[in-house]
């Protein structure tokens, strides 16, 4: 089996950059390469590209590396860093091309802002520090972070339904990214939870998916900013919810993924496991449905099949008592700190129980 490697977050790209440009703008002559420590004490030797000295100002760049993350898209963007000095005291970091902003109250940064996290900002602001007594003679320092690329790849990222717009966002709270890690997911998903909260929303509606999205819009009528799709990160948001204060949710999906709750898998990925056929079976037998119909189950290789053979034979306390059981297992994650309204659907986004 071949080993994961992990990588590195746009943050320890930015923080790389910063410390080789000023670096270069102190020294006047080219790095090629810098090692920093990251937030969670990890030392990184990083290469540089695109070194350029000018009168006032130094700049280079960090390529991106996730590593064996098949789910980051950031993967090989270029962050670039631009340190000057400047008559203002202090440190100033801004944003520049392909940097998104702020747009929504509840962020880690206020509306208006360039999307760099307070981490990255953490570790950028140490680097100059640690540069502070080759610039005693000036005020202070400007850095300007870009991503060239950075407002296309955005596109395919969760900021624009968290309200960041115009690129990327320079985050990391480890500096590392961990194999097959899903942790920029699940911080854009609790960021959506901020967000509404800020908002005074008193009710958010969680979907796995589209079947859920399409029952939360075209039937319950809830407006789409209000819905926040989480993917196979059902337990996760549910726990996130409760830690945020929030004490009432929608969770609205296709019952073929939430049938995994009542088997305690609360992350629904098929690689976590995948039990549905056999559940299904046996709750149909504890409603005391007939053996050629359990037997006629069994033989099914889709959810949504069985949900078929279930609707045709008015087994609907089959249904009922699936959702008895998930709420059950809901409310033990939760400690009963969290309402649950918990709607299963099938694949045409019609309620299973009525």
């Amino acid at each position: 089996m071949q080993k994961l490697r992990p990588g590195f977050t746009t943050g320890s790209c930015a923080q790389a950059a910063a410390k080789g440009a000023v670096n270069m703008l102190i020294g006047r002559k080219l790095v090629k390469n810098v090692q920093i420590t990251t937030s969670s004490g990890k030392k990184l030797n990083l290469k540089l590209i695109g070194q350029k000295i000018g009168r006032n100002f130094a700049e280079c760049g960090v390529i991106k590396d996730a590593g064996s993350d098949p789910y980051d898209v950031t993967n090989r963007i270029k962050i670039y860093a631009r340190v000057s000095f400047s008559k203002n005291p202090g440190i100033n970091i801004r944003g520049g091309k392909g940097i998104g902003r702020a747009t929504k109250p509840g962020l880690p940064i206020p509306v208006g802002e360039y999307a760099i996290n307070p981490v990255p900002r953490k570790m950028i602001i140490r680097e100059m520090r640690n540069a502070e007594c080759g610039v005693r003679n000036k005020k202070g320092l400007e850095i300007t972070i870009t991503a060239p690329k950075g407002e296309k790849i955005a596109k395919r990222t969760f900021n624009p339904q968290i309200g960041i717009v115009g690129g990327i966002s320079i985050i990391g709270t480890t500096g590392i990214v961990e194999p097959k890690s899903t942790e920029a997911y699940k911080t854009s998903l609790s960021m959506q939870l901020d967000i509404l909260k800020a908002q005074r929303s008193k009710k958010p509606v969680l979907v796995l998916g589209y079947v859920g999205e399409k029952f939360a819009k075209e039937t319950l009528k809830v407006n789409s900013g209000a819905i926040i799709k989480i993917g196979d990160h059902v337990g996760f948001m549910l726990k996130e919810c409760v830690k945020k204060g929030i004490n009432e949710v929608i969770l609205a999906g296709y019952i073929g993924k939430l049938i995994k709750l009542i088997n305690n898998q609360f992350n629904t990925h098929i690689d976590f496991g995948d039990k549905r056929i056999e559940t299904f079976a046996r709750y149909a037998k504890l409603c005391r449905a007939k053996k050629e119909i359990i037997k006629e189950i069994l033989r099914q290789t889709t959810a949504e099949a069985v949900v078929a053979i279930l609707q045709k034979n008015r087994l609907n306390k089959v249904f009922k008592t699936i959702k008895r059981d998930i709420m059950t297992k809901i409310n033990r994650l939760t400690n009963n700190k969290l309402k649950v309204h918990c709607l299963l659907l099938d694949l045409n986004s019609r309620l299973c129980t009525k």
